[in-house]
């Protein structure tokens, strides 16, 4: 039996015999959560006509966002173009399924169950494919292998899906919804992992940036500039995955040996970019600067996920 404060009680529902869940936090503290039986159905309607291409889908992420159990996109008549559209938002979002569609509406309910996803075990999934998209994105110029280069791009809405699904959570916890995970992860922890998402759904960005650019090469990259590129890849790489480790394990001494790294790998691009500008044609010269940008931007990103580990092992400390 628990004894509960009348106000507080009567306001959420809770009568004599009522049950609760109890949720220990890290920190030590018991949240007391009121149990229902049947929660309130969260629900919006999006009007889409007129809408066509990326404003529909900026409409669709924002609903989803936004935490709905069902989402209704209704219109005088939905034409097949935006039909097409919303079928594949639900391709590249977890959890929505259409469940109902008419000439005039659309309806989309959301069947994932929250308090199964892990946020530590989705970021670590985001790492991981990001991770794997970069070092096939440097093996597709190289062999100029322009299958690899297209499921390098493929993989990027596998990032994407992740990191708007741990967006979405976000929000409905700041409105108040139940701590996934709660046994294991802070809500100060959540808030680390849910910023570091951000730089690690770029890196993905970046990674299909340089896959893309193997259909621009107009032959095989000179064998001397490759290892360039081998080399400076591999160390962002590095940067990223060690800042990833120092975010997890709360190792304040790596993060700043990551960010310390990134500052003496600014020389090695110089020099890259460099030797690119005296290459003969313009077309080879603008696809390897891009490479290059992108390398350098992911060891930055990689910086800023080394600040956030810092961030979140003094929070801990505290």
């Amino acid at each position: 039996m628990i004894s509960l404060p009348k106000t507080w009680a009567d306001k959420v529902g809770i009568q004599t015999g009522s049950r609760v869940s109890l949720q220990p936090q890290p920190d030590g503290k018991l949240v007391i959560d009121p149990i229902h039986d049947a929660p309130p159905i969260r629900r919006i309607q999006i009007d889409v006509s007129g809408r066509m291409g990326d404003a529909l889908t900026r409409d669709m992420i924002a609903a989803y966002l936004a935490g709905s159990d069902i989402i209704e996109v209704k219109a005088d008549r939905i034409v097949a173009e935006q039909k097409n559209v919303i079928r594949g938002m639900c391709y590249k979002l977890i959890g929505p399924e259409i469940i109902e569609e008419t000439a005039k509406k659309v309806v989309i309910q959301d069947l994932l169950n929250p308090d199964e996803i892990s946020i530590k075990k989705s970021v670590r999934r985001m790492y991981l494919i990001s991770n794997s998209m970069h070092m096939d994105a440097i093996k597709a110029i190289k062999t100029l292998d322009s299958d690899l280069a297209l499921d390098v791009d493929q993989r990027d809405d596998d990032v994407d899906r992740l990191f708007l699904l741990i967006a979405k959570q976000f929000r409905s916890i700041l409105r108040g919804a139940r701590l996934p995970d709660a046994a294991e992860t802070s809500i100060d922890e959540y808030h680390d992992l849910r910023m570091a998402a951000g730089p690690i759904e770029r890196i993905a960005d970046h990674a299909r940036k340089i896959a893309k650019i193997t259909g621009y090469l107009e032959g095989p990259i000179p064998d001397d500039i490759m290892e360039m590129i081998e080399k400076t890849s591999e160390i962002s790489r590095k940067i990223v995955e060690d800042s990833i480790d120092a975010l997890y394990n709360f190792d304040v001494d790596l993060a700043n040996q990551v960010i310390d790294r990134v500052e003496k790998l600014s020389p090695m691009i110089n020099k890259l970019n460099g030797v690119i500008l005296k290459l003969d044609t313009y077309g080879s010269v603008v696809a390897l600067g891009t490479v290059v940008d992108s390398i350098d931007r992911t060891a930055d990103y990689g910086s800023n996920i080394a600040e956030i580990a810092i961030n979140s092992a003094m929070t801990k400390d505290i």
